[in-house]
């Protein structure tokens, strides 16, 4: 199974991230193919469900995106074993037959998503849910950890063969899928504990990593022999045979976070983890002048662990930066953890703001007339990671020729010319993210991009565009189907997601932690108006 080159940054001697998000290691995505009810369900309707107070959502829209994208998570369900491809063609015939972690998690939970918008009954959810689960108690495992392989075939529910991988990150949104899963599905609310039971991640937790001294941080992943190139050879919670560590720790906070999340709230690594991502890297002269620009911020301490509260600064705003600048790095967890509201000055202030800088890039600064920049299908072929790279240390391109915007670092790097954006990538699924942040714009965006060019079909939106070329990847991903399907039932069912994931030791060891900061970071003025020009 293809997957994008992951590269490392040396933070320090002690610490390095990766340059990808690490969900993008579940979106293989094949080849580009570039082409011109029931009683949990929560009342649905209305015109003001997950937008800003005043906002009109259009609401029988957002449910037809809804009806057609959950068409394609169906038809990757193999009939027999119940799991989803990883992708599937746009006319929904051809599924690549290989699953991940992940690919599971977002088909379970848009299927919930579904019951609760009326999609499919709550007897058809449950008989989904439940044969999806008996194939997962299937899955050989690494039976230490209790964890997952990262790749699978869904029709044998072998391990795809090869060297085996085992990622914190994918293993985490299964995780986190099946502690939603209890309280979501109460006939599977049996099966789902017991498969969840066994999964350790302190296997993950390296407790000398980290940004900040005796915080510690998830290591990427690791393999149980070994794989040849860098790895590291240890055993964190000192059970069973050694394994071999990814050389990097994630040390930005994007969507990686969610590993950090289900480790605390299941009481396998300590709270103090939360602070071991970087919010920025410091600002120590020229050391730190790999990172996209110089920041600004204040060191503050939280569970005695100074944290230095960075931020960058782009068209107006302050935010905290992700890795690449890219959506779903920033939105993907608050699918299931409510952030927006349990942390309110800092993830909730920083979503509005980074969502701003992904419209205004788009819409102002590379004059695309569409936003929205996320890892996806490459209409040019393969799987891809763009972003913003101003809203990221490292930075993703928006465009297929990679262009960035280079501010200079004082001292150490000179400003460079603002580029000449080329083909600029648009994934629909950036969007459906946003819709929360940015109601209007995000619904303007997705009408434009349905109305300029041939980006829909049977199974919604294809997962994206290249704006100047009209080039569209016609094909359908787990990961990005099940992104929309999961917002949507944030913003259409009550943040029904969130409310299934959140009760018991979620919301005792989550929302306290959460709360604790206070970001120096917000959105200054107006978003750029959406229009319909390439």
């Amino acid at each position: 199974m293809r997957r994008s080159p992951f590269a490392a940054l040396a933070l320090t001697a002690a610490l390095t991230v990766t340059a990808l998000p690490a969900t993008a290691l579940s979106a293989s995505a094949s080849s580009g193919n570039a082409g011109v009810a029931g009683h949990h369900r929560p009342p649905h309707g209305g015109g003001h469900h997950g937008g800003r107070p005043g906002t009109a959502l259009d609401v029988a829209q957002l449910r037809r995106y809804a009806a057609d994208t959950w068409k394609s998570l169906a038809a990757m369900a193999d009939p027999a074993t119940g799991l989803p491809a990883d992708n599937i063609s746009g006319d929904l015939t051809t599924p690549n037959h290989s699953t991940s972690p992940t690919n599971i998690a977002t088909y379970l939970w848009s299927t919930v998503v579904a019951r609760d918008l009326g999609l499919i009954s709550a007897q058809d959810a449950t008989d989904r849910v439940s044969k999806a689960l008996t194939s997962v108690g299937k899955l050989a495992r690494h039976d230490p950890s209790g964890q997952f392989y990262n790749w699978y075939d869904q029709t044998t529910l072998q391990p795809v063969p090869g060297k085996q991988f085992l990622s914190s990150v994918d293993n985490a949104w299964l995780a986190a899928t099946l502690m939603m899963l209890r309280n979501a599905v109460p006939a599977a609310s049996a099966k789902a504990s017991a498969l969840l039971a066994p999964m350790d991640f302190s296997w993950y937790f390296d407790p000398k990593g980290g940004a900040n001294p005796g915080t510690g941080a998830m290591r990427g992943g690791f393999w149980a022999t070994d794989p040849g190139g860098c790895s590291i050879k240890g055993n964190y919670p000192g059970k069973g045979a050694d394994v071999y560590y990814t050389c990097h720790v994630y040390g930005a906070p994007g969507e990686t976070r969610i590993a950090t999340y289900v480790g605390i709230a299941r009481g396998q690594i300590p709270a103090t983890a939360y602070f071991g991502q970087l919010r920025t890297m410091g600002d120590d002269g020229c050391t730190t002048a790999s990172q996209t620009q110089k920041p600004q911020g204040t060191t503050r301490t939280y569970l005695g662990v100074p944290v230095y509260e960075g931020t960058y600064g782009y068209r107006g705003a302050r935010f905290v930066p992700t890795w690449g600048g890219s959506m779903f790095e920033e939105l993907m967890p608050n699918i299931l953890v409510p952030e927006q509201s349990w942390a309110p000055n800092s993830w909730g202030r920083n979503f509005p703001a980074y969502v701003n800088g992904q419209i205004q890039h788009g819409m102002a600064e590379a004059g695309y007339g569409y936003w929205g920049f996320s890892p996806s299908n490459d209409p040019y072929g393969g799987y891809r990671a763009y972003g913003v790279n101003m809203l990221g240390m490292g930075g993703y391109s928006s465009d297929e020729e990679g262009h960035k915007t280079d501010p200079g670092y004082a001292g150490c790097r000179d400003p460079q010319p603002e580029p000449a954006y080329g083909d600029g990538i648009v994934t629909p699924h950036a969007s459906f993210l946003a819709l929360p942040y940015a109601p209007e714009a995000a619904q303007a965006n997705l009408a434009n991009l349905k109305a300029h060019f041939d980006a829909y079909g049977p199974g919604g939106f294809y997962d994206s565009v290249g704006v100047r070329s009209g080039k569209v990847s016609k094909r359908y991903l787990a990961l990005d189907q099940g992104m929309v399907m999961g917002q949507l039932g944030n913003v259409l069912a009550g943040h029904d997601l969130q409310r299934y994931f959140a009760p018991g030791e979620v919301t005792a060891t989550l929302k306290p932690l959460l709360g604790l900061e206070r970001w120096d970071v917000g959105p200054s003025g107006r978003t750029a108006a959406p229009s319909g020009g390439n």
